[in-house]
């Protein structure tokens, strides 16, 4: 019988999947891919198989699917009908902080479950429901192994002296350091460019992944040297409803001023700042791209300077600068934005082929130039189904 493997990235009020198949020797594939979306609110099942073709579509109300175990138990049963003749081997989990104690992927257990829990006020809108996935797994299937991976373990790599903030030591020792995240993308990106652009791979390059949540990545040989994203996922680029970097002067203003409580703060930098709170009208930058109103461009605007002052940081972290590589939702999608930040990244050597880019790479970057660009499409998924097969030896 053929073994799959099971992948869940859970969010506040979705709950992303994929199946991946298990040949004896050549790569994963994914033989379904699907989400939940809407828990809360209007819970919708879209799911396809390999091909991209339609398998399932349904709509339910909230009282027949209000949380991430409900939604995963509507999953499993499409899943069984639909693999029959398969065996569940394992479910990797994307868990998005690790703390400064795990380093690699994780086989779940109680001990591991209890350390994790601490890590859930570093990051409110992830681990909760990272967390909540393996829990609804296991109150059904108890003796599955399940596979933390984490998005801080690919900056691991970093030297001390960037992880460092400019508090007493002891805060350190304490866990109050930089962290980074989105490193499995990172961690799948590093891993692609060899096959994709051999040229670049071994070389100094900025990875922008530019999505609802958004942050920027040096590599150096593979290897994280630098990010934008700290202690928590609040810093570095502006985001979709987050800020970015601020003064942490800012925070005290809020307290001390305005009179505002830590949950409202907490509600303030995560849910209703970055394009969001510039624009005044979302947070979809699809949609700030076609809006005439002064404030959507003023928010696409901040949001490339940010990006272009990041990238000035960790080219120096680096040293230099071969490649600018740009990847998730807007970063593979939006010509327009690669074009903005390419022309900001002119002082680096990068000269964007405007036919290039509006055809999606993968180099969108004119030959000869000191530094080139690139689109590469993340893929956090396999990533995670990777490790997961490797830590269980399937």
């Amino acid at each position: 019988m053929e073994k799959v493997i099971l992948v869940l990235n859970a969010g506040s009020s979705s709950l992303k999947f994929s199946v991946f198949a298990l040949p004896a020797a050549d790569e994963m594939r994914a033989v379904a891919v699907g989400q939940v979306e809407g828990l809360g609110t209007a819970p919708r099942l879209k799911v396809k198989d390999g091909a991209g073709e339609r398998i399932a579509d349904a709509q339910w109300d909230t009282s027949e699917v209000a949380s991430h175990a409900q939604a995963l138990q509507r999953i499993a049963e499409l899943l069984r009908a639909r693999f029959q003749g398969s065996v569940l081997a394992g479910v990797g989990h994307r868990v998005v902080h690790g703390g400064p104690d795990y380093s690699a992927p994780l086989l779940i257990t109680q001990e591991a479950m209890t350390r994790l829990e601490t890590f859930v006020p570093l990051a409110p809108l992830h681990q909760p429901h990272n967390l909540a996935a393996i829990r609804a797994v296991q109150e059904v299937q108890p003796d599955l192994p399940q596979v933390a991976c984490f998005d801080t373990a690919f900056h691991r790599t970093q030297k001390m002296v960037g992880d460092l903030y400019g508090l007493p030591y002891e805060y350190y020792e304490r866990g109050i350091r930089r962290y980074g995240f989105h490193g499995l993308s990172y961690e799948y990106i590093a891993a692609t460019l060899p096959a994709i652009a051999p040229e670049i791979a071994g070389g100094r390059v900025v990875v922008a992944h530019l999505g609802s949540g958004a942050s920027m990545c040096a590599i150096d040989n593979g290897r994280s040297v630098g990010s934008s994203m700290g202690f928590t996922a609040l810093d570095g680029l502006l985001m979709g409803t987050r800020p970015g970097n601020m003064d942490p002067g800012i925070v005290l203003y809020l307290l001390q001023q305005e009179g505002l409580s830590a949950k409202q703060i907490e509600d303030l930098l995560y849910k209703r700042s970055g394009l969001l709170g510039l624009s005044g009208i979302g947070n979809d930058m699809r949609v700030l791209l076609a809006s005439d109103v002064p404030r959507a461009r003023l928010a696409i605007d901040h949001f490339v300077y940010r990006i272009s002052r990041e990238l000035g940081a960790l080219a120096a972290v680096l040293g230099g600068l071969d490649a600018l590589v740009f990847t998730a939702g807007i970063g593979e999608n939006s010509a327009r934005i690669r074009e903005l930040v390419c022309e900001q990244a002119a002082w680096l050597g990068i000269e964007v082929d405007t036919a290039a880019n509006e055809g999606g790479g993968p180099r969108i970057s004119r030959p000869g130039g000191k530094a080139s660009a690139w689109v590469v499409p993340t893929n956090e998924e396999l990533m995670i189904a990777r490790h997961t097969r490797k830590l269980l030896a399937l």
